[in-house]
């Protein structure tokens, strides 16, 4: 049951998402899609809902709950940037917006950049630490909850490379090319 409504809840995301552009671009209705677009964190609520009854109701927790707080922290982690990606993207394409911005290349504004993604992912992994260890408390049973314990360390990994990723752009910043490197080699022509 849990599994069929991440997959419910992910699929539902990008339908909101969708329709809630359609009426902002095509059909010239703003406030009808920005309604649909905040109605995105209903279904991490349906979700937390649904997985709490399903605990306390007597369900081992297994890897499908930890699916779903995995899956509600990236939605808070990750949604927003998602949305305003994509946003961005429908208005250049459809609506006549500028187009979307691109990430800095080089040196400290791409190091500053890969902090903000890394933070966001960061985030992510934080909300599903707090659910998961949220979970073991609620479930109290030390002995069934290693799956849960499983998908914690997972999230710990996640952050740890992300802040790998972010401090190697920050330590060793990508140069922009000298006038006259950016030509291709002699060979590759």
């Amino acid at each position: 049951m849990i599994v069929g409504l991440v997959i419910a809840c992910e699929v539902a995301f990008w339908v909101l998402l969708a329709a809630g552009l359609a009426f902002r671009y095509a059909l010239r209705m703003p406030r009808t899609g920005l309604a649909l677009l905040l109605c995105e964190p209903l279904l991490e609520v349906v979700l937390f809902v649904a997985t709490a009854i399903d605990l306390k109701h007597g369900a081992q927790p297994d890897w499908r709950h930890g699916l779903a707080a995995v899956y509600i922290g990236f939605t808070v982690g990750l949604g927003h940037s998602t949305i305003k990606w994509v946003d961005a993207r429908v208005a250049h394409r459809f609506a006549g917006g500028p187009p979307p911005a691109k990430p800095p290349k080089y040196g400290t504004a791409r190091a500053v950049h890969e902090w903000k993604v890394a933070g966001r992912w960061i985030l992510a992994a934080v909300v599903a630490l707090a659910l998961l260890q949220g979970a073991v408390w609620y479930v109290g049973d030390a002995a069934g909850t290693g799956s849960l314990r499983v998908w914690q360390q997972r999230m710990l990994w996640l952050i740890g490379i992300n802040v790998l990723i972010a401090g190697c752009y920050t330590v060793f910043p990508k140069r922009a090319p000298q006038r006259g490197d950016d030509r291709e080699p002699a060979g590759r022509r």
